[in-house]
């Protein structure tokens, strides 16, 4: 990434850390000339706390409940990992490593990893023998076809759109409710099924990854509620499920290990105690004290907790600061006044100090500046800087954009920010201020934020959110957040700036067809800086996801392919006798 200058709280960070002068670039550079790493970054790419042992309770806090746990709707990055991870199965999934190895292609439910025919128009899977439900009844293909079907329903909103987007004849489809089925989904017997695509997709495995690959029995799906009940395929089952209370998980004991390579399942029970306070949260984490040793966190570290951990030693040694491979975004209604005019955001572009951001979200320690929407690991490592707008704003630049889009006196606005993001949306407030833009906070509950902000007739002008590419590829970003065609009424995902460009999403499909990857690749970042000159939303910030986990932990690293979250996958515990007393 660029260097940028440090901020003032990053250079009072950095002297409580007693480390000297510290260079402000992302990523594991070294500090001024005594050549340290970033303390935040050092556990990077290793599991800390070594082997766990079986058995034990692993207790997880947080301040909030999941935004979805039913397969068809789970499509938030924390809810995928801890769904796909522990309660459900999908065709696919990544392995159970720490740093890039995680990032790596598993068969799940499936015998490989698909195979290709009719020009990677046709996939064919085929499911291990032995795979069971929690109830001893066997995982079939129909289930996993029917999952697909209920995602396309419009009670069950939120999740993946792959199958809608790809699925050959899935246009106007509305799930199984009334007995209608797609065709372009087969089984020709309970161990096989077949895909047909509308159009060529080598990438097709990957997204098999996603929960909407999952498979539900029909006979267990009731509509919206099975939310609060799903039915395990995976090594865990719920046991009691409070909503904003408590969710216990124990072992589904028809879970055989021996057809699951990814999965260890260590503890015997997990609980997640929600409703806590972020603060309480960050304490309790950073003593690791009695109960809390055998404990992790289900959020990130709040950035005013960072004077705590970084200085100490024996605290850093169990701090996880993956990157999150994320994209933080101010988005703006395109096909609203004012921001239906080209002028008026860029002059946002313009007016955003990214630096007061950052220093808001814990300082270049945990985060790194965003000039492109995609993240650096989609451009080769280097994300470019089209636009070379400074870090800091150019508030006069944006007042000249506002005074000739015929917004001479600035206007007033508001944006719906995520609770836990408050901080940074002020940051972008007092930025914006400075060019005569005037934004009102308001902010929702992280459990019904994206339900909030996917309400398109009655959501704000502005919100603050961010976009994580599902796999390495511009095909995973790009068409998700600026295809209009894929906009939805309610439970709208990604695509928040209701950005509706004829000649991008002519280039999308243009690109979508290549056969050639690396061409395709040179095109999606060729097109990610041609929609940042259109402005429909502007890149503020990539963000590490740091988490400081129990003395008593073990197997603890950040998944890089579900942001940097816990891989509930292997985490467990070093003494289970200790997390029972």
């Amino acid at each position: 990434m660029d260097k940028r200058t440090c901020s003032a709280l990053a250079a009072t960070l950095v002297a409580a850390l007693t480390f000297g002068t510290a260079g402000c670039s992302g990523g594991q550079k070294a500090d001024g000339a005594r050549g340290r790493k970033n303390p935040a970054t050092a556990n990077s790419g290793r599991a800390v706390g070594g082997t766990p042992q079986k058995g034990g309770t692993l207790t997880v806090l947080s301040n909030q409940d999941f935004t979805h746990l039913d397969p068809a709707r789970n499509w938030v990055m924390n809810d995928m990992d801890f769904g796909t991870r522990l309660l459900y199965r999908t065709l696919v999934s990544y392995k159970a490593a720490p740093g890039t190895a995680g990032g790596e292609l598993a068969p799940d439910l499936a015998t490989d990893l698909g195979t290709p025919s009719n020009g990677a128009k046709t996939w064919t899977f085929h499911l291990k023998p032995g795979i069971k439900y929690e109830d001893g009844t066997p995982v079939t293909a129909q289930d996993i076809k029917y999952n697909v079907e209920r995602s396309f329903s419009p009670d069950l909103p939120g999740g993946a759109d792959y199958a809608a987007r790809y699925l050959k004849g899935a246009e106007g489809y509305r799930g199984p409710a009334k007995g209608e089925h797609l065709d372009s989904v087969r089984t020709p017997d309970d161990t096989t099924i077949v895909f047909e695509l509308r159009m060529p997709f080598a990438e097709f495995p990957n997204a098999t990854v996603m929960p909407t690959f999952a498979p539900v029995p029909k006979a267990k799906d009731n509509g919206p509620r099975y939310d609060n009940r799903p039915f395990s395929s995976g090594p865990y089952k719920i046991e009691t499920y409070q909503r904003n209370k408590k969710l216990i998980l124990v072992r589904n004991r028809h879970w055989d290990p021996k057809t699951d390579e990814i999965r260890k399942a260590y503890p015997d029970k997990l609980v997640m105690v929600m409703g806590l306070k972020p603060n309480q949260i960050d304490d309790r984490m950073i003593a690791g004290q009695g109960a809390d040793a055998s404990t992790v966190p289900w959020s990130a570290l709040r950035p005013e907790s960072a004077a705590k951990v970084l200085p100490r030693a024996e605290v850093r040694e169990r701090l996880l600061a993956e990157s999150t491979n994320c994209t933080d975004m101010v988005q703006m209604h395109t096909g609203r006044a004012p921001f239906d005019k080209v002028k008026v955001r860029q002059a946002v572009q313009y007016a955003l100090d990214k630096e007061a951001v950052i220093t808001s979200s814990g300082g270049p320690a945990f985060n790194d500046v965003s000039h492109a929407y995609m993240p650096a690991t989609l451009f080769g490592g280097k994300q470019p800087d089209t636009l070379k707008i400074p870090a800091t704003g150019d508030p006069d630049r944006a007042k000249q954009l506002l005074k000739e889009a015929g917004k001479p006196n600035g206007f007033t606005t508001k944006m719906t920010v995520s609770n836990g993001d408050k901080g940074r949306a002020e940051a972008v407030q007092q930025s914006l201020a400075k060019a005569g833009i005037k934004v009102t906070i308001e902010t929702v509950d992280p459990s019904a934020f994206y339900a909030t902000i996917g309400d398109t007739s009655n959501r704000t002008d502005m919100v603050y959110t961010g976009w994580c590419p599902d796999y390495p590829s511009g095909s995973t970003f790009l068409p998700f957040v600026f295809d209009g065609r894929y906009i939805k009424e309610k439970g709208n995902t990604g695509n928040h700036s209701l950005f509706r460009d004829k000649p991008t999403m002519q280039r999308m499909d243009e690109i979508a067809a290549m056969t050639d990857v690396k061409k395709a690749n040179a095109a999606w970042r060729e097109l990610d800086g041609t929609i940042v000159a259109k402005a429909p939303a502007v890149p503020v910030l990539v963000r590490r996801w740091p988490l400081v986990v129990g003395t008593n932990i073990a197997g603890a690293y950040g998944q890089t392919s579900f942001g940097g979250q816990l891989d509930y996958a292997s985490v467990g515990l070093k003494d289970p006798a200790k997390s029972e007393g």
